[in-house]
């Protein structure tokens, strides 16, 4: 009898100590935690577009809160760097990306933390800054770094590896910068493109799949407006974001878009809210995680915001210290889409398809452009025209370009005028196939059901300099 009850009291102290043991680990759980990055100062004195850069947070620190326990103790995740910004939120909930600098006037690189353990190890191992990084779905991520060769002057291309640094791939290819990317459910990148050659203009939303083909606008804000965050996806179709106003870039707003109509469809959420946003996550349904201050005397502060009733919740987490920035929630979401890649490396080239170069909406305020109609195209790289080309009667052409190449088409009149252009930087990867309906046209036009006569001939390859290379 005295050895059951023995039996019995060993038996109720394991299971009170394993109890306890999967209580601890409970609470040690990062699950609904709120991750963002402190930093001093003038948060916008550190986050903006120069000509050649932008600019990193230095001397910031990532932290973490439990926001149903406001009064428990700020977890510092970043402890021992110098830097550390732009936390991003594995699909499982389970790892954090994050851009970091080990001490004062390190190359900036992407590390990775295990949510569980607290462990960093770094995955990046570049002699150039690299940030914004953002996970893909397949175990993959992707990142912005400088890059400069004999195609590109210099900017801030995207660039994607596997978790472990291996496999690194560079997708972006014209004279742009590239920052503040997310993945779309459909399983594209949003990215903030801004061309820096060979005039610098506004940065717009573009979207193109991970292996940098189909690269298209996505959004292009007002003018004079300027585009400060990353691009997030609401659970009910929606993209917010913050944008500065048209007249004063002191005054940042949550702008919403719908993702099935992206280009026409822009609503202001905080137009009658003063001060400042400067990011804004989507928490819950309808409800949003934003970083606002009331002036520019204040730092800004984490609050909850009501997308519905557009308006300001409760206040999460301030400090007189320090702006709370780039807030993001530790939770398990839906994995975006994985899309096939069409790149073949042993292809040198990619296919352009117009179907009719009068076709357009062109609008510029750098020239004057001709009325009459066009009927050939030039096509231009970085410091030198790549050829000319006599489109079809029905104003088609149909082009073969040295893959990973920038370049610009401007449309020309039988006398060799410019009609229209040059229009965007393009660039076409290695076995890409693109079509367009005209140039620089609506960009929610359809083509017309019909066969160009360009496609009944051969290609036209580009640069005409070159022999054809596949």
């Amino acid at each position: 009898m005295i050895r059951k009850r023995l039996n019995i009291a060993i038996i109720g102290i394991v299971v009170i100590g394993l109890s306890s043991l999967f209580s601890s680990c409970k609470e040690k759980s990062m699950e609904g935690m709120i991750v963002f990055t402190q930093v001093t100062g003038d948060a916008h004195a550190f986050d903006d577009v120069t000509k050649n850069s932008r600019k990193l947070l230095s001397d910031s620190r990532i932290v973490a809160i439990n926001p149903q326990k406001p009064e428990s103790k700020l977890k510092v995740l970043t402890e021992g760097y110098y830097s550390a910004c732009s936390p991003q939120i594995s699909y499982d909930g389970k790892s954090m990306i994050f851009a970091t600098q080990k001490k004062q006037n390190d190359v900036w690189q992407i590390c990775e933390m295990d949510l569980e353990n607290l462990r960093i190890r770094q995955v990046t191992s570049s002699t150039e800054n690299c940030f914004d990084p953002a996970y893909l779905p397949g175990e993959r991520m992707m990142f912005s770094k400088l890059t400069s060769n004999d195609k590109v002057d210099s900017g801030k291309a995207l660039f994607t590896s596997n978790l472990d640094g291996a496999d690194i791939e560079q997708i972006t290819f014209n004279p742009h910068e590239y920052f503040a990317s997310t993945t779309l459910k459909d399983g594209r990148i949003l990215t903030i493109s801004k061309q820096l050659y060979p005039t610098q203009k506004g940065g717009m939303f573009i979207a193109l799949r991970p292996d940098g083909t189909k690269a298209e606008l996505f959004y292009k804000g007002i003018k004079g407006s300027k585009i400060r965050s990353r691009g997030w996806e609401t659970t009910n179709g929606k993209i917010v974001f913050i944008e500065s106003d048209i007249n004063d870039t002191r005054d940042e707003n949550i702008i919403s878009i719908n993702y099935n109509r992206p280009l026409h469809s822009r609503v202001n959420l905080t137009s009658e809210i003063k001060g400042d946003f400067y990011s804004v996550y989507p928490s819950q349904q309808g409800k949003f995680l934003v970083s606002y201050r009331t002036s520019k005397n204040n730092p800004y502060a984490l609050y909850e915001f009501d997308a519905e009733n557009k308006a300001l919740g409760k206040v999460i987490y301030t400090d007189n210290n320090y702006n709370a920035i780039e807030a993001v929630v530790v939770k398990k979401q839906e994995q975006p889409r994985k899309l096939p890649s069409e790149i073949n490396l042993s292809v040198k080239t990619g296919l352009l398809l117009c179907q009719d170069i009068n076709f357009t909406n062109f609008t510029s305020e750098e020239n004057n452009f001709s009325t009459s109609k066009a009927t050939g195209i030039e096509v231009l790289g970085i410091n030198t025209s790549l050829g000319k080309v006599t489109v079809e009667k029905d104003g088609s052409f149909y082009l073969k370009v040295l893959a990973d190449t920038p370049f610009r088409i401007q449309t020309i009149d039988e006398k060799g005028q410019v009609v229209n252009g040059p229009g965007s930087w393009l660039y076409l990867r290695p076995n890409e196939r693109r079509g367009c309906v005209g140039c620089h046209e609506d960009k929610e036009q359809i083509p017309e059901n019909r066969q160009p006569l360009s496609v009944k001939n051969n290609p036209i390859v580009m640069p005409m300099q070159i022999t054809e290379i596949h």
